[in-house]
């Protein structure tokens, strides 16, 4: 399908995951290219935008990481209600984590936008020798609850670009669908 000028998108995306998991990092290394070796934790949550240029559409995500620490959960709908979008982080080296982010899954899927868009998230790639949680243990719970898939590091910048374009090219689809 041909167009001829170019389309502006907002995006509400939102990140969840257990504290730790990496979900701050990935977002400053997306948003900033900076990562740090000590991350505070999130208080509540942050907010982060982002622009992308993919194809002809300008895409301006709205980003709200949220804090992993259970005592904010309350909080995370207030941050997922509108979402197009949803990032589901887990730590590859926590199957703590991992377990975590399948009810994070299933709490999105009950209570989200019905045509949210949710990835999921295999973080700290770069730790592959502590790894707990095999990628196919991650593929296969993605592909089972219809979630896309990825294996990142906001450290080594593994996949951080891949992940949000991706998400840019679901959305994208998604925005010329409405």
């Amino acid at each position: 399908m041909a167009r001829t000028s170019n389309k502006n998108i907002q995006v509400k995306l939102v990140l969840l995951g257990d504290m730790g998991t990496g979900k701050t990092s990935l977002v400053l290394r997306f948003v900033k290219g900076q990562f740090f070796d000590f991350q505070e934790s999130t208080i509540g949550a942050a907010f982060f935008t982002q622009v992308l240029s993919l194809n002809e559409v300008t895409i301006k995500f709205d980003i709200w990481d949220t804090a992993g620490q259970e005592r904010y959960h309350s909080l995370a709908p207030m941050y997922y209600r509108g979402a197009a979008a949803a990032v589901v982080v887990y730590d590859i080296t926590s199957m703590d984590s991992f377990e975590r982010a399948k009810k994070w899954v299933q709490e999105l899927q009950r209570q989200g936008n019905p045509n949210l868009i949710m990835f999921l998230v295999a973080n700290k790639v770069d730790l592959e020798e502590k790894r707990k949680v095999k990628n196919e243990e991650g593929e296969l719970y993605a592909q089972e609850n219809g979630l896309s898939f990825l294996e990142t590091s906001a450290k080594s910048a593994h996949n951080v670009n891949e992940l949000f374009y991706e998400i840019g090219d679901c959305t994208e689809c998604f925005s010329l669908q409405t």
